[in-house]
């Protein structure tokens, strides 16, 4: 990020960031002018501008004054005279990259940011506006095809809309949960490898040249939203962090499953931070806790039609051994450390099998690895089916709580204070929780620490009384869920567990004696208001529409003819731009994040199948085969990445069963202090989770039943890509009030969508655009902008 000064293996004790920017040119030469947040350092880059073909960048390693930076600015100007002078270009807010196809390179800035939040006082920002500036005086004249062709890539790449779903900040690594921020003492070089960081591939040169982070900063996508909300008479904020990977990314039919290197599509890790609303130079106290969602990890895939809203779902034999879905759930233990549970709400019965197909092979798969582990580190799996149970929307929240509540006694969450000296200016890190010499600060703990017995107290140095530290708390683990899509069933779920969190975190915070929150409270209402939110935005991203929230509907006591007609709008929607943009805004995503690299003389993007980019680069080997065209599948989800750069999983020489087997803890994942939490002292009650019972679906070589799960009880079932199929097919029983607890009668206010889709529609082939004549343009532009579409007979009379 825009951030880090120096290539030190440490925190530099007085760190600089820079915030602001202004760009000079010369005939030869653009000026970089950055200076920090409080005027007291100002740095000078050089980026060379006579050879078109080369990024060159050189930093001036002086730190300036502001006297002394405008006195270089003069004599840079007096030197240029007789070639124009030095020009004022634009004011700018850090280098997003750079960016090379076939000609010469440009330069990607941020002139226009937006304060969105911030998180003990620093600050998260949004981008309102961007600026492509080439680097040449004159750009290349190369011949008319290159031309056409350059002009048509940038032309894709700026469909990329970064002013959407884009934050960045310039002292907080938002690429990173806040127990990983205060627990790790980390580079900002290391920073941009995160799976988080989208522009890596855009800022690897100026980085890898510079050996520093100060000029550019770190693009996460996803979803950021803060609120400020009260309980009880308290004000408290609440954060609400979707981070999407950059790994395996991708649009709904276009990106299935796991690719060879266990990434799996739509990978989304959620945080939700809750903090105290204090003055700044008060210690305050600090909440988060993380969950995961992601596509089924096996090989499957769904081709794109026009013709069929419910595309047959392949499954392919590939990986007899489960490879790939042992890497990916390798990958979980290095990132959140033991236990992974995993929710699975695919459907458990169907007329004519589709998800059930995947049902069965995940928990086949499940099973298979869990043979190689040691009880204590098994893969806790869960089969429930949300479809089967949303008719009453009540009783399938209430369930999915009980989940919650039994992830959240497994993994625990974090928890900390936070030191009043932290400043604005700096990272947050270790140094800022509130320490003492029972509770030193430091990035591993032994795993036989008991945090229960740091409770001390410490002297204040500006009061005359004492206060008790509470000793710290950590999340080890992470609960994972998915459905089909990953986006509607899989945000009602991620709710449910997020609203029993808050209660727990604003009882460890101080705000609340119970751990439970009143289903009728209005907190409840303002938490279902954000991650309907989220929903909304993630399911936009990936899957073409808003998300179907008919669970939340139901809640809040909307109409049912209204709430159908809403869910059939947002299922035409999501069609058509399945089945008519999603193939554009897959290639624009692979351009931005480098999995193509356009090359002279080799095949354009536009004239290859989804996958084949993955074999097409300019650094590396060409791998490009004409004649194996057809041995490419569009959807087929088991690509891979020439241009991948995190080895953390593919580089390993660690034995995949000894990865998973090994008691962890966070070592990877959240924080190296975090102590094990031992299975043993989670009842496994039969009674608390009776209505939730259902048939099991792990078969072995027989197809007879079988256990391979940690759990007491199977229940497991699924539940689909969305509720699209509910829309179409009425025939579906809905679960006896015998089988469920009892009712929840909770009012919900209508919470609309704030956001879009950044990857923007553009240009198509002219066979699409024959193909699309049929529909009117007010239907096309709201498939495109997401506007509301209101049919005249569903109009009031």
């Amino acid at each position: 990020m825009a951030g880090e000064n120096g290539t030190d293996a440490g925190l530099d004790s007085n760190p600089s960031y820079l915030q602001k920017f202004r760009l000079y040119e010369t005939r030869s030469n653009f000026y970089m002018i950055g200076r920090d947040k409080n005027r007291t350092l100002w740095r000078v880059l050089k980026i060379d501008r006579l050879d078109p073909s080369e990024l060159t960048v050189v930093e001036d390693s002086t730190a300036y004054s502001e006297i002394e930076c405008s006195d270089l600015l003069r004599r840079i100007h007096e030197g240029n005279r007789p070639s124009g002078g030095l020009k004022f270009v634009t004011a700018c807010y850090g280098i997003i990259g750079f960016v090379k196809f076939l000609g010469s390179y440009s330069m990607m800035l941020i002139t226009k940011r937006k304060k969105i939040g911030a998180i003990c006082g620093h600050t998260i920002y949004s981008i309102s506006k961007r600026e492509m500036i080439p680097i040449p005086k004159s750009p290349i004249q190369s011949n008319m095809a290159y031309s056409k062709n350059e002009k048509r890539y940038k032309k894709l790449l700026s469909t990329v809309d970064l002013t959407k779903d884009f934050f960045f900040s310039y002292t907080y690594n938002v690429m990173h949960s806040l127990q990983r921020n205060l627990c790790r003492d980390e580079t900002g070089l290391v920073h941009y490898e995160s799976m988080f960081v989208w522009n890596e591939f855009l800022t690897r040169g100026i980085r890898n040249t510079l050996g520093n982070t100060l000029w550019t900063v770190a693009l996460v996508y996803g979803f950021f939203k803060q609120v400020k909300l009260s309980v009880s008479g308290k004000n408290f904020f609440l954060t609400l962090i979707a981070r999407r990977s950059r790994h395996y990314a991708g649009t709904r039919y276009l990106k299935r499953g796991v690719n060879e290197k266990g990434r799996v599509a739509n990978d989304v890790e959620t945080e939700q931070i809750v903090f105290e609303d204090v003055h700044e130079v008060c210690r305050s106290q600090i909440s988060s806790v993380v969950q995961n969602r992601g596509s089924i990890p096996l090989f499957w895939s769904q081709e794109t039609s026009r013709l069929n809203l419910k595309p047959d779902i392949i499954l392919s034999k590939k990986d007899p051994i489960y490879e790939a879905t042992r890497l990916h759930f390798e990958n979980l233990v290095m990132r959140y450390g033991n236990p992974i549970i995993i929710l699975n709400l695919i459907k458990r019965s169907e007329k004519k099998p589709r998800e059930t197909i995947l049902r069965a092979e995940f928990a086949k798969a499940i099973r298979f690895i869990n043979k190689s582990l040691s009880k204590e580190n098994r893969l806790r799996f869960l089969h429930w089916d949300l479809n089967r149970h949303s008719r009453k929307a009540t009783n399938a929240l209430e369930l999915l709580g009980r989940v919650a509540d039994y992830a959240l006694n497994l993994t625990g969450i974090f928890y900390c204070q936070v030191t009043p000296n932290c400043r604005q200016d700096g990272l947050l890190t270790l140094s800022c929780l509130v320490q003492n010499d029972e509770c030193p600060a430091k990035s591993s703990y032994d795993k036989t620490d008991d945090i229960e017995k740091l409770d001390t107290d410490v002297a204040n140095d500006n009061e005359n009384f004492s206060e008790t530290v509470k000793p710290p708390m950590f999340q080890t683990g992470v609960l994972r869920t998915n459905c089909i899509d990953c986006l509607d069933r899989t945000n009602v779920a991620q709710y449910a567990y997020g609203l029993v969190a808050l209660g727990r975190q604003l009882r460890a915070i101080g705000f609340t004696e119970s751990q439970t929150i009143d289903q009728n409270s209005p907190l409840t209402e303002d938490l279902m208001a954000v991650y309907e939110t989220m929903g909304d935005t993630l399911a936009l991203q990936y899957g073409g529409s808003a998300a179907h929230n008919k669970i939340f509907c139901q809640r809040r006591g909307q109409w049912k003819a209204a709430t159908q007609s809403q869910e059939f709008f947002k299922t035409l929607q999501r069609y058509y731009s399945n089945a008519y943009m999603d193939a554009e805004k897959q290639s624009a995503i692979n351009l931005f994040l480098g999995h193509f690299q356009p090359q002279q003389g080799k095949p354009a993007l536009w004239e290859l199948d989804s996958d084949q980019h993955y074999c097409v680069g300019r650094h590396g080997p060409n791998l490009f085969n004409e004649n194996a065209r057809s041995s490419f599948r569009r959807s087929l989800s088991d690509g891979n990445f020439v241009s991948e750069t995190d080895s953390s999983l593919g580089a390993s020489n660690v034995g995949h069963c000894d990865l998973l087997s090994e008691n962890r803890g966070a070592l990877h994942g959240f924080s190296e202090s975090t102590p094990a939490i031992p299975t043993s002292e989670i009842s496994y009650s039969r009674q608390l989770f009776r209505d939730m019972e259902e048939d099991p679906v792990c078969y072995d070589e027989n197809d007879n039943d079988c256990n391979c799960t940690n759990f007491d009880l199977e229940w497991l079932s699924s539940s689909g890509n969305s509720f699209d199929e509910d829309i179409f097919n009425r025939s579906m029983t809905g679960l006896s009030s015998d089988n469920i607890g009892a009712e929840l009668n909770v009012g919900m206010t209508t919470s609309p969508s704030e956001s879009g889709s950044s990857i923007k529609g553009g240009y198509r082939t002219a066979s699409e655009l024959s193909n699309m004549d049929e529909f009117s343009e007010s239907f096309v532009n709201w498939v495109t902008h997401g506007d509301m579409l209101t049919p005249l007979y569903f109009t009031s009379k």
